[in-house]
């Protein structure tokens, strides 16, 4: 019985010395070379440049209007001046406030992807690290929690190789 008590508290001691197993991925470095994020960024950049030329094509005609307007005016009585002038800043007010609400679902769509993307990547690192036995896996890069590790724990570009392939694959 001795004997028995004796190993068993070996296996409990053997089992508390073995090691958490750590890695770290650098955030910064997966995001940037993960296929999926860059391919959402341009798409949005795309879509926002096509909003911007949108906009300024708008503004350019708008500015011809309200000029065409001021020579025009200048022949009306004030009070009909007054009135179209009204009408006008109104039309302006709401021009203004289309292209804002456009930009706005733009930037709500875009913020919605990104979030997308930002889930598939957490749930990446947690099958890989479920996957290769690891206690921890740390995040690192800018606003990241490792302030140094060994490039050995570095699992970034073995994650980014991961990710990237499952991508493909859709």
């Amino acid at each position: 019985m001795k004997k028995l008590v004796v190993v068993f508290a070996g296996l409990i001691l053997l089992a508390s010395c073995e090691q958490a197993k750590i890695g770290y991925v650098d955030n910064v470095k997966l995001m940037d070379a993960y296929q999926e994020k860059i391919d959402v960024e341009a798409k949005f950049k795309t879509k926002t440049d096509a909003l911007t030329k949108k906009r300024d094509s708008i503004s350019q005609a708008f500015q011809l209007e309200a000029q065409a307007f001021q020579a025009k005016a200048q022949k009306m009585n004030q009070k009909k001046a007054q009135e179209e002038y009204g009408l006008m800043q109104q039309r302006g007010q709401f021009i203004g406030q289309q292209l804002q609400q456009e930009e706005q679902a733009l930037v709500t769509a875009g913020q919605t992807e990104m979030d997308s993307v930002v889930s598939r990547v957490k749930k990446a690192v947690k099958a890989y690290g479920k996957t290769n036995k690891y206690t921890y896996i740390l995040g690192g890069g800018d606003g990241g929690s490792v302030l140094y590790g060994q490039e050995v724990n570095d699992l970034t570009d073995e994650v980014v190789k991961i990710l990237n392939a499952d991508y493909k694959k859709e």
